[in-house]
């Protein structure tokens, strides 16, 4: 090989060798870049589940100034998923659709253990409870005064519950009032019909149905809406204290954003001074609502308890082919019961 060979030979290796030893200096310094969060752009949007209370548009607008100021705190744009049934935002969150969202404990449940979501607070009603009752309402005028009335005419009233997603339009009276007796209220009444609280309430001062469905909180927004109409209702059952809605947040949802979304939340109305009215006046556009208390997963235990305890219930007064049959299904339902558990709990 002749002289320029052997220098053409020797620089293309020492440039190779270079570039080796370029590469390992690079290396760890790449490694770190990729390990990285990046966070997302300025203009990334939010989106918020809104649980259907009344109609969408008046959800969206009880909502309203609270997004604005996260809007603005945060300085990403905030896009509502606003829809009508539980079942639409159930599917919402399902399909990845929802950053952060007010839910009650069926459709919590489900977003924790099949839709990547964490609970990371709880409502705090206006007088410091973390909690709900359910109700059965009835006209002022009607001769139901007690359950021993309802109970006592099957296949006689017009009933008016929630969605099955629904704790207090459908679990709670369900788990309380009908399925420890054996009965089932799709088949106890004359007929049923299923929308909002705030309809089924509607529909019982109208005289369409004999008993309805309800809940706290939302007679209360019933009563700011329709006093009129308000004022021809009675309660005639009310459930244990049921835990209040929470709000979950999309575990993949990118940091800073979503520590500065769950803080921010957490934080909204406790601010001193005139800052800190306005933000409680807007909070109290919704029903009942003073604010968001730290909370985790575990808050939704109950929810879980109530909706097994139906499912036993059930179970119990069901009619089984054979004794054997029933119990396979109560040791069944004990055993989706602690799966369901430690999904809830990530144990």
């Amino acid at each position: 090989m002749d002289m320029a060979c052997r220098m053409r030979c020797g620089q293309s290796r020492a440039g190779w060798l270079r570039a080796v030893w370029l590469a390992c200096l690079l290396l760890p310094i790449l490694a770190t870049h990729a390990d990285e969060v990046v966070p997302p752009p300025a203009g990334t949007p939010i989106h918020f589940g809104i649980l259907p209370i009344g109609s969408a548009a008046e959800s969206r607008e009880q909502w309203r100034p609270l997004l604005e100021d996260l809007e603005r705190r945060l300085g990403h744009p905030v896009t509502t998923v606003s829809v009508s049934s539980y079942a639409g935002l159930s599917g919402a969150i399902g399909d990845q659709r929802v950053d952060i969202a007010f839910l009650s404990g069926r459709l919590a449940i489900e977003a924790v253990e099949h839709q990547h979501m964490s609970v990371v607070a709880q409502f705090v009603r206006n007088d410091g409870v973390k909690g709900n009752t359910a109700m059965l309402i009835v006209r002022a005028d009607s001769p139901i005064h007690s359950l021993k009335d309802l109970l006592g005419k099957p296949g006689h009233w017009r009933y008016a519950r929630g969605e099955t997603l629904s704790v207090t339009g459908y679990v709670a009276p369900e788990a309380e009032v009908f399925a420890p007796r054996g009965l089932n209220s799709d088949t106890f009444f004359a007929n049923v019909r299923v929308g909002n609280h705030q309809n089924n309430a509607l529909a019982v001062a109208n005289g369409e149905v004999d008993v309805a469905a309800c809940n706290n909180p939302d007679l209360d927004l019933f009563r700011r809406n329709f006093p009129e109409e308000a004022g021809q209702l009675r309660v005639i059952w009310r459930s244990t204290l049921i835990p209040s809605g929470v709000l979950v947040v999309r575990d993949g949802l990118a940091e800073p954003l979503r520590t500065q979304l769950i803080d921010f939340m957490r934080g909204y109305g406790r601010a001193p001074g005139a800052a800190g009215e306005r933000e409680r006046a807007n909070l109290a556009r919704g029903p009942d609502l003073a604010g968001f208390a730290v909370a985790d997963n575990d808050v939704l235990r109950p929810f879980i308890d109530m909706e097994f305890r139906l499912m036993r219930e059930q179970a119990e007064h069901g009619r089984w082919v054979t004794d054997q049959a029933k119990v396979t299904r109560l040791k069944q339902i004990d055993v989706d019961y602690q799966h369901a558990l430690k999904q809830l709990l990530h144990e």
